[in-house]
C-alpha cells in the first residue's frame, strides 16, 4: 500500500471509476430474505426489497474498504468537488426524494421539500469548511515543531433511523465522507427506497464508486457488520435500547461510536415569556413530522401566572392543524410510521390520563386506513406520569404547571434522558443561567430547538454521546495523530 500524501493539496493522477449503475441491482442469489415497505397512509405494501446474505454483505463492505485507498488520498477540495455535485444531485431530484419518504414513512410533502434541501446544505457545508476544520493544530512542546494532524479511520458503519431519512443519513455521510472515511449505509428497513434514493444521487453526480455503500439488511444482522475487521467505527441513531446495544457491541470489538438518541426534551415557558411567540415556536416543534422527532418539545414546563393563558393558546393552535393525507399540501400532521408506534404512542396517552392528566384535545385512536393519531393536548400532567418519564414519539403534547422558577429547572433535568432543551424568558439573567443549569447536550432559548450542520449536536445521559454536525462533529471518525518533530 502507498503512503498516502498530504489531504489538504494531494490528488491522484487520475480519478476514481464512478458507479455504472444503482447499487441496489443485486442479484437474487445474494439475498435471503426480505424487507418490506408499506404506505403508512394506506396501510398498503409499496415495495418489497431483497436482504442481503452473509456473502453478499461481505462483498458489499468490501468494495467500500477498496474505495477507501484511493478516496483519502483526494485533496478536501477535490472531495468537496464531489459533495457539491451530491448536493445538486439531490435538489435536482428533490421532488422524487421527497415523494419516497411521503410514501414509506409518511412525511407531509410540504416538509419533504426542505428535508431534501438541508441533506444538500449539510453536503455543502462540509465541502466548504472541512478544510478549516480539519486543520493542522500547532501545540507548543519541548519538541522544535509540535502538532495535531488529522487523518481518516476508514469505512464507518452508519445505521440511520426512518424518520428523517436523508437529513439524518447525511449528517452522518457528509462529515465521514469529507475527512477521508468511506461509509456503509444500513438504513431503516422501512425506507430502502430512501437508501436506494440516496446512493442513485451519489451515482447521479458521478461521484467515486463505492465511497457510499447501501447495506439492505435485517436488524438482526447489524451485529456481524459492527464486528466486521473492515468496519472502523459506528455512527447510530435511533432509541436508547438499540443504542445501548450497538455500544456494547462497538465498545467489545474497541471501536469507536457516536449514539444520537431518543429525547424527553423539556421545553420550559416562565412567566415573563412572549407567550404569543413562544406557543408558536413550541407548538411547531411538537408537531413537526407528525412529532416523530427526538429534539421535539416534548414537555412543556410552565410557570404558575400564565400557565392557563398557555394552555389555552396551545390548544388553539394545535386544534387548528389538519391532520390528514400527507400528499396534500394543506397537511399539517400526516400518518405515524407505524402501526406499533402508534399502540405504543396510544398506550401512554391512556397510562397519562388514568396517572391525572386532563385530555383537551385528541386522544382517541382513530378508525379508517393508515397509521393516523390525532394531535392531542394533555394538561395539568403529573410530574412522574408516563408521558413525563417516557419519550412519545407522535403529535402529543404535554403540559405542566410549575410554581416557579427553580421547580421548573428540577422538573426539567427529572429525566434520564438529555437531548435538547428550551427555555423561554425575557429575562438575560434567568435566560443565561437556564442555558448552563439545563442537562442537554443543546438549549434554545427563545427559539427551536434544531440541527444546523454549522453547530454540534448530540445528546448527554441515555440521549447518547459524541457529536454530529459542525467542527466537533467531523472530529468524531478522524485520527487526531499527534506529531513531534525535532
Amino acid at each position: 500500500m502507498s503512503t498516502p500524501t498530504s489531504q489538504s493539496s494531494a490528488q491522484p493522477s487520475a480519478p476514481p471509476s464512478t458507479q455504472p449503475s444503482a447499487q441496489s441491482q443485486i442479484p437474487e442469489s445474494a439475498a435471503s430474505s426480505q424487507l418490506v415497505s408499506i404506505n403508512p397512509a394506506t396501510g398498503q405494501l409499496i415495495q418489497q426489497h431483497l436482504v442481503l446474505n452473509e456473502h453478499a454483505i461481505e462483498r458489499t463492505i468490501a468494495r467500500a474498504q477498496g474505495a477507501y485507498d484511493c478516496w483519502r488520498q483526494l485533496s478536501y477540495s477535490a472531495r468537496g468537488e464531489i459533495l457539491k455535485k451530491v448536493a445538486k444531485s439531490l435538489r435536482s431530484n428533490k421532488q422524487q426524494l421527497g415523494q419516497l419518504m411521503t410514501d414509506e414513512m409518511g412525511k407531509p410533502v410540504k416538509e419533504a421539500g426542505p428535508e431534501v434541501e438541508k441533506a444538500a446544505w449539510c453536503a455543502e457545508h462540509y465541502a466548504e469548511f472541512t478544510e478549516a476544520y480539519l486543520a493542522d493544530e500547532p501545540i507548543a512542546s519541548d519538541a522544535s515543531h509540535s502538532y495535531v494532524h488529522y487523518q481518516p479511520l476508514g469505512p464507518v458503519l452508519g445505521i440511520m433511523p426512518w424518520n428523517s431519512p436523508l437529513w439524518v443519513t447525511f449528517r452522518f455521510l457528509a462529515p465521514a465522507l469529507m475527512a477521508g472515511n468511506t461509509c456503509v449505509l444500513k438504513h431503516d428497513p422501512h425506507v430502502q427506497g430512501c437508501a436506494q434514493g440516496i446512493i442513485q444521487a451519489f451515482i447521479d453526480a458521478g461521484a467515486p464508486s463505492d465511497i457510499v455503500v447501501n447495506l439492505p439488511i435485517e436488524n438482526s444482522q447489524i451485529e456481524a457488520v459492527i464486528r466486521h475487521p473492515s468496519i472502523q467505527a459506528i455512527s447510530f441513531t435511533g432509541s436508547a435500547r438499540a443504542g445501548a446495544i450497538v455500544a456494547a457491541q462497538a465498545a467489545s470489538e474497541i471501536k469507536p461510536c457516536v449514539l444520537e438518541l431518543g429525547g424527553s426534551d423539556p421545553c420550559v415557558i416562565l412567566a415573563d415569556a412572549d407567550i404569543d411567540q413562544a406557543t408558536d415556536i413550541v407548538t411547531l416543534s411538537r408537531t413537526i413530522n407528525a412529532g416523530q422527532s427526538c429534539i421535539a418539545a416534548k414537555r412543556v414546563i410552565v410557570e404558575a401566572p400564565i400557565y392557563s393563558a398557555v394552555v389555552e393558546r396551545l390548544k388553539a393552535k394545535l386544534g387548528q392543524l389538519v391532520v390528514g393525507d400527507p400528499n396534500q399540501l394543506e397537511t399539517d400532521i400526516g400518518p405515524l410510521a407505524r402501526d406499533d408506534l402508534r399502540q405504543t404512542l396510544h398506550r401512554q396517552v391512556q397510562q397519562t390520563i388514568h396517572q391525572g392528566a386532563r385530555c383537551l384535545l385528541g386522544g382517541e385512536m382513530p378508525s379508517g386506513d393508515g397509521f393516523y393519531y390525532p394531535v392531542t393536548l394533555l394538561v395539568d400532567v403529573p410530574a412522574q406520569s408516563c408521558a413525563m418519564v417516557e419519550e412519545t414519539f407522535g403529535p402529543v403534547m404535554v403540559v405542566s404547571c410549575v410554581e416557579d422558577a427553580a421547580q421548573a429547572l428540577s422538573l426539567a433535568n427529572d429525566t434520564e434522558y438529555g437531548l435538547g432543551a428550551a427555555i423561554w424568558t425575557q429575562s438575560e439573567e434567568k435566560a443565561r443561567y437556564f442555558a448552563e443549569q439545563l442537562i442537554a447536550g443543546q438549549v434554545a432559548v427563545n427559539g427551536i430547538v434544531k440541527t444546523d450542520p454549522r453547530l454540534p449536536s448530540g445528546g448527554v445521559k441515555r440521549s447518547g454521546y459524541g457529536r454530529e454536525l459542525g467542527p466537533h462533529g467531523i472530529k468524531e471518525f478522524v485520527n487526531a495523530k499527534q506529531i513531534w518533530l525535532k
